[in-house]
């Protein structure tokens, strides 16, 4: 099932968006970041920071089965300066590597893109680590392409390059 997340998730998700990092980018994030820096704790704060503010006009959706949080998905409108209004985004997906290759990515990219056409938005974006190639390889199956757009985001002084990806 998947709903909007509420403040009692803030917990889970700092976990699974903590752990799942530490799986997803140990190869190109420093441990010294992973570990020392991206604390549950700190992410659980932001979180509940995150979900209280009542300016916020993103939304956060939780998969749910059996009373356990396997993942959860931001989506809102685009934050990049070159897409107009009619472009939404995909901040994140993120999913308990216990419940990988489940099909939970898959509901929630469907999903998102449900709520695109309801706000009648024409296109999503989304950003990736270019060394990321399991998200890259996840998101070209669900039809976005690189739309030649990259940055290099500073990640606890390392460079790390992201690359963004689009789909009509």
């Amino acid at each position: 099932m998947i709903r909007e997340a509420v403040l009692d998730d803030s917990s889970r998700m700092a976990e699974i968006h903590v752990f799942g990092w530490r799986c997803a980018y140990k190869d190109f994030i420093s441990m010294e970041h992973l570990v020392n820096v991206l604390t549950v704790k700190v992410r659980e704060e932001r979180f509940r920071e995150y979900i209280s503010d009542p300016n916020n006009k993103d939304k956060i959706l939780i998969c749910e089965e059996s009373n356990m949080i396997k993942g959860f998905m931001t989506i809102g409108d685009c934050r990049d300066e070159d897409k107009g209004p009619d472009t939404y985004e995909l901040h994140g997906i993120y999913i308990d590597p216990l419940f990988q290759r489940q099909g939970i990515g898959t509901e929630f990219v469907s999903r998102c893109i449900e709520e695109a056409k309801n706000r009648g938005k024409k296109e999503i974006t989304l950003w990736v680590f270019q060394k990321n190639e399991n998200s890259i390889n996840f998101y070209r199956k669900m039809g976005f392409i690189p739309d030649g757009k990259v940055i290099v985001k500073l990640v606890y002084n390392e460079n790390a390059i992201r690359m963004r990806m689009e789909v009509i």
